[in-house]
């Protein structure tokens, strides 16, 4: 990310958390109260959106990014919702540097799915770039933050939070608002070479198992994978695994990436192909629940 792009993201994410307003009265809302606001939101449709660098988002973002949703909220530091804006991985616990944090498919994604939605859209996003797949099992050893990984200074030496356990925690948050809906999973450069790929579906089916257990939901919850950028390097090996994710997780799904443009280093996607990633996850979820 170029000097501007950096300085385009900080303040965004300082104007969003201090300015975001929300378009849509959620339901539920209750009158101010001296002066206080003491509306609940209620009956929101949750989704979970986790996975590496191109879910935590690497897209520049510009003028106009930072705007807040209509109908869409995001699950916040305190674990309360606040009218979504982008970067919207801002307030992931297992984060890289703030400054690191773009626009990602959770963007458009919530855009398309609040303009269908009657309900409020709760967005849990809980990235962390750089991650494989067997840091987000259940269980995974502990790891730190620190300098070399790009995390934020003031962390470096400190244990990252457990990446299967903050996914579980935070999404319980925001299903005390409403339902969950749809687990959006977007990983897989880190396990992508040749002679280790074969094994990722069926550490993905347990990791899939074990997340839907803990959250108290069933198949009824699609799981939606994504592709990972047709121009990396491994991609020839790992897109044809992730398409045969519905032989091994029931109510598994996959997105492509073909047409998706990438940033220049070849890994991770630009602006347009965050956006045009957001929109097939979202696509993809209503060809799944039907909805036209």
């Amino acid at each position: 990310m170029n000097r501007k792009h950096l300085l385009v993201a900080i303040i965004a994410a300082f104007i969003c958390s201090v300015s975001c307003a929300p378009a849509r009265t959620p339901s539920g809302a209750g009158e101010n109260n001296g002066g206080e606001n003491d509306a609940k939101l209620e009956n929101c449709d949750v989704y979970l959106l986790i996975g590496q660098s191109n879910m935590a988002g690497r897209g520049a973002m510009i003028d106009g990014d930072e705007a807040p949703i209509e109908g869409a909220w995001l699950l916040n530091a305190q674990d309360e919702p606040e009218p979504a804006c982008a970067p919207m991985n801002r307030y992931s616990t297992i984060r890289k540097g703030i400054t690191m944090q773009g626009l990602n498919p959770a963007w458009s994604f919530a855009k398309e799915v609040a303009a269908k939605s009657e309900n409020p859209v709760l967005i849990v996003c809980n990235a962390r770039g750089a991650t494989t797949l067997g840091m987000w099992l259940k269980g995974a050893a502990e790891r730190t933050y620190s300098e070399k990984e790009g995390d934020d200074k003031w962390l470096w030496g400190q244990p990252i939070p457990n990446h299967f356990n903050e996914a579980v925690r935070r999404c319980k948050e925001a299903m005390k608002y409403g339902e969950l809906k749809a687990i959006i999973w977007h990983q897989g450069c880190g396990n992508s070479q040749q002679n280790t790929v074969g094994s990722y579906l069926p550490a993905l089916k347990n990791f899939v198992r074990d997340l839907r257990a803990e959250l108290g939901v069933g198949t009824e919850v699609p799981f939606i994978a994504g592709e990972i950028f047709h121009g990396y390097q491994n991609a020839q090996y790992f897109n044809p695994v992730i398409q045969q994710i519905a032989d091994y997780v029931e109510g598994g799904y996959w997105v492509s990436a073909e047409g998706c443009t990438a940033n220049s280093d070849n890994v991770h996607f630009d602006r347009a192909g965050q956006k045009l990633l957001g929109e097939r996850y979202a696509a993809k979820l209503f060809e799944v629940l039907g909805v036209k």
